[in-house]
């Protein structure tokens, strides 16, 4: 699929990868659809399109909510008149061990509220979203589709972050699982699984933390927003590749 030919949504655009996607898809001349709870990061994003020769819609999207979902590809889908991209990008962290011990017997455990929330935003959404998607994709008879789920290094486990690492492998089977779905149907499905990337969600760890990591990396660095947005534009424009994941990750050895 050529770039300008595509029409998209991108979840959680405002802000990371989603935003860098959406800026590259709009500048390449693609018509793309921006959701997100944050209104103010869409709202920047939109203003920082103005010039570029694509469209960029942007809306309210809570991916775990499925009335949200579904008014949001609707009206995405009626504005742009077909659709035939999904970018799966919202995500979220909430890490903590499993359970570990404290002073005097004390016993932390993962609070389930916090798992809820990481599979409802990384498992649930993705679900949700692709459900639609295809929904539209099918009444409307189009007939090249792609979807790309971003994945991550860290979904063959990795410690403290047994609610990430566990959606990030069911998001995994059901790339796999759709693309034997719907390849009869003319619709392609990937994934990305990036390593440590240069986005907002590294902000909270720590010097020697990052120290720690960039040493499991044999380039010894972190990725580029850019150089993942290498890995969607390939699979969107390679219309023989489906049902894999691309691993993006510096050789890193989590």
């Amino acid at each position: 699929m050529k770039l300008e030919n595509v029409r998209a949504i991108v979840t959680g655009a405002a802000s990371g990868l989603g935003r860098h996607f959406a800026l590259e898809l709009t500048a390449a001349g693609a018509k793309v659809a921006a959701g997100d709870i944050d209104s103010e990061g869409l709202k920047q994003l939109k203003a920082e399109t103005q010039a570029f020769p694509g469209q960029l819609l942007i809306g309210h999207l809570d991916v775990t909510q499925e009335d949200s979902v579904v008014a949001f590809v609707n009206e995405v889908s009626r504005q742009f008149g077909q659709l035939n991209t999904l970018v799966n990008n919202a995500g979220i962290l909430r890490d903590g061990l499993l359970a570990e011990a404290g002073a005097a017997g004390w016993i932390k455990k993962l609070p389930s509220t916090q798992w809820k929330q990481v599979i409802d935003v990384n498992l649930t959404g993705p679900y949700l979203m692709t459900r639609e998607m295809v929904g539209e994709v099918l009444k409307r008879g189009t007939k090249d589709a792609v979807i790309i789920n971003i994945s991550s290094v860290t979904r063959a486990g990795n410690p403290g972050q047994s609610n990430y690492s566990a959606s990030k492998a069911g998001l995994d089977a059901l790339t796999r699982t759709w693309a034997r779905e719907l390849s009869s149907s003319g619709i392609r499905v990937g994934a990305i699984a990036p390593g440590l990337v240069d986005t907002p969600i590294l902000q909270n760890i720590s010097a020697d933390a990052m120290t720690a990591l960039k040493a499991a990396i044999p380039l010894g660095r972190i990725g580029t927003p850019q150089e993942i947005w290498l890995a969607l534009k390939f699979i969107i424009e390679c219309d023989y590749f489906t049902g894999r994941i691309i691993e993006v990750d510096g050789g890193a050895n989590f």
